[in-house]
């Protein structure tokens, strides 16, 4: 059978061109923290090009640091993370449906005021928050980090905005015709057509969950922090080693590189099922 090829469907020169320019421009900051977090603080002033032999070395001194508590901030970065995101994309699904499939007095208004809340700083609310957190009792937990961060405005329009185009009302309908509630109708319908978008912000809320560094930095302690608070304590001191703090951030990186690695093809191919289906 001859094959015909189409024109335009293969990318060309500009488009190999725009990918390697937007590679680079990504991958080139965390190749350069590797250089500096390699070497050691008499090689920062020749600037290296070429990796040196200390990240081994820059690297025990980050987790052997009393000040950095560099295990349990990264037990508290992993399962910090991994609830917030469980719990977004849990809150997110159910409020999109509602947004999305039902229809109720004041829906597009009230979901007009929650994409609203995206344009409120977090800085405006982070007074009152402490305050709150204070008289709990609270301040120095980690469940001051959780807590505030269980919904997300962004994650209610994702989910509203992908639910109403990948979900036809004729088999919500047909659904309900065949006796279903709308409980089952929501697991059955909406949780699997939603897949391929609750991946995606399950990622997104995750690598922003693990990156926050603003409100744990004044919520937590330096006996129990996340990893991007504990790694800023490599530099109170007078000297800064900016080896051993690029070395950090390296390893602070590593985990959500596998991340990627592992859930990339799945993330994709996720997509790629719910556009066709879509």
């Amino acid at each position: 059978m001859r094959t015909i090829a189409i024109r335009g469907s293969r990318p060309g020169f500009w488009a190999y061109a725009g990918l390697l320019v937007v590679f680079v421009s990504a991958a080139f900051p965390l190749y350069w923290s590797f250089i500096i977090g390699s070497g050691d603080a008499s090689s920062l002033r020749e600037r290296p090009w070429w990796p040196g032999g200390n990240f081994i070395e820059n690297a025990i001194s980050v987790m052997s640091n009393p000040a950095v508590n560099f295990w349990s901030a990264l037990w508290n970065s992993i399962y910090s993370s991994l609830l917030i995101a469980a719990a977004v994309v849990t809150t997110s699904t159910l409020a999109g449906w509602a947004f999305a499939k039902l229809r109720f007095v004041g829906g597009p208004a009230l979901l007009a005021f929650v994409v609203a809340t995206m344009a409120v700083p977090q800085q405006l609310g982070v007074v009152p928050l402490y305050i709150l957190f204070s008289d709990l009792g609270w301040t120095g937990q980690i469940g001051a980090i959780i807590l505030p961060a269980l919904t997300s405005a962004f994650g209610v329009f994702w989910m509203t905005q992908y639910l109403r185009q990948a979900v036809p009302d004729e088999l919500i309908e047909a659904a309900r015709v065949d006796g279903a509630s709308m409980i089952r109708t929501f697991w059955t319908v909406g949780v699997i057509a939603a897949r391929p978008a609750a991946a995606m912000l399950f990622l997104f809320i995750f690598v922003g969950a693990w990156n926050n560094f603003f409100w744990p930095f004044i919520v937590l302690d330096r006996q129990n922090p996340t990893l991007p608070v504990a790694l800023s304590l490599l530099q109170s001191n007078y000297f800064v080693d900016y080896s051993v703090v690029l070395a950090g951030v390296v390893l602070a990186t590593i985990p959500l590189l596998l991340l990627f690695i592992f859930a990339g093809r799945q993330l994709v191919s996720g997509i790629m099922a719910g556009a066709v289906k879509g």
